[in-house]
């Protein structure tokens, strides 16, 4: 048996770990899609507005349908709603990525505040949407350390658990993410072999942002249980630089994830520890990751060649 130093060292490295896999489960979402939406050659700069719309539908659906499970289909439709929008100006007129996606995103930040005040007034101190608890695996949820953090998480932990070896497999395995590679990579080649590029493009944007969606209803609803104005504070530009990261390979954004978010838990982890650091300090921790990962630090690969081009 472990002294109280030991177990209480072992209880602390649980409870950090359970808050990576949380706190990495929006930017999870959210990083996935982008890498369908950049697999295809789509750089979606408005995935933050995105999450944001996914965010305030989340909390709308929940608490229209009483359930977070309505709110969590909500949040996936209003974040595709938005890539919808992107993609009809980068994909449909060929509008420039980069701009297209800043202007959706500052659209959603004005959009989203003024549905909430007018929903649920200026404040919104009341509002409470129903949300997901932890659900507890029989029997795995007691393994020592790791239990907690794989096996008693929200419902939406588990989907994207899921997630990631289905978008594998589609991106690497299938027919599909052939087409969608070709996409991205050599499209006057994938055009004359007869893949309907644009097609392609448009159609992984919208799923793309409906993940997106996924990310900022996980959010409101496995985490922070309402909503606030502008309360994806950059995740949306944060994943972007988790897809950087993982390479844009699947596997390697979900582990990338799991780094950005165990530098966002490390918060928790010096509050429970009671280190005496600034609490800016740590809160900048994910902020340098991403502007680090965008820079180069975590290895430089190769982008698909048509990346951000139409």
């Amino acid at each position: 048996m472990p002294g109280p130093p030991e177990a209480a060292a072992l209880a602390a490295l649980a409870g950090f770990l359970e808050a990576t896999i949380r706190v990495a489960t929006p930017l999870g979402f959210a990083a996935l899609g982008e890498t369908i939406a950049e697999r295809t050659g789509v750089i979606n700069v408005g995935l933050e507005g995105a999450m944001l719309a996914g965010a305030l539908g989340a909390a709308i659906g929940a608490l229209a349908g009483d359930s977070p499970w309505t709110g969590l289909a909500a949040g996936a439709a209003a974040g595709g709603l938005v890539a919808a929008v992107f993609a009809v100006f980068v994909v449909g007129l060929r509008a420039d990525q980069i701009v297209t996606g800043t202007a959706m995103t500052l659209l959603a930040i004005g959009v989203t505040g003024a549905a909430y005040r007018a929903a649920f007034g200026t404040t919104g101190a009341a509002l409470a949407v129903p949300t997901f608890g932890p659900a507890a695996v029989p029997g795995l949820a007691r393994l020592p350390v790791i239990g907690g953090a794989l096996f008693a998480q929200a419902a939406p932990t588990y989907l994207l658990f899921l997630l990631v070896p289905v978008v594998w497999w589609v991106l690497m395995r299938s027919q599909a993410g052939l087409a969608m590679r070709a996409a991205g990579e050599a499209p006057h080649a994938a055009e004359a072999a007869g893949i309907r590029v644009r097609r392609w493009r448009a159609g992984a944007t919208v799923v793309g942002g409906a993940l997106g969606g996924l990310g900022g209803a996980a959010l409101v609803l496995a985490q922070a249980g309402t909503f606030a104005e502008r309360m994806t504070a950059g995740r949306g530009f944060i994943a972007i630089a988790i897809v950087v990261l993982g390479r844009w390979h699947p596997l390697g954004v979900a582990a990338a994830a799991l780094v950005f978010g165990a530098a966002s838990a490390l918060q928790y982890a010096a509050q429970a520890a009671q280190l005496d650091v600034p609490y800016q300090l740590i809160l900048m921790a994910p902020y340098v990751m991403t502007l680090l990962a965008l820079a180069g630090v975590g290895g430089r690969a190769k982008a698909p060649e048509y990346l951000g081009r139409a």
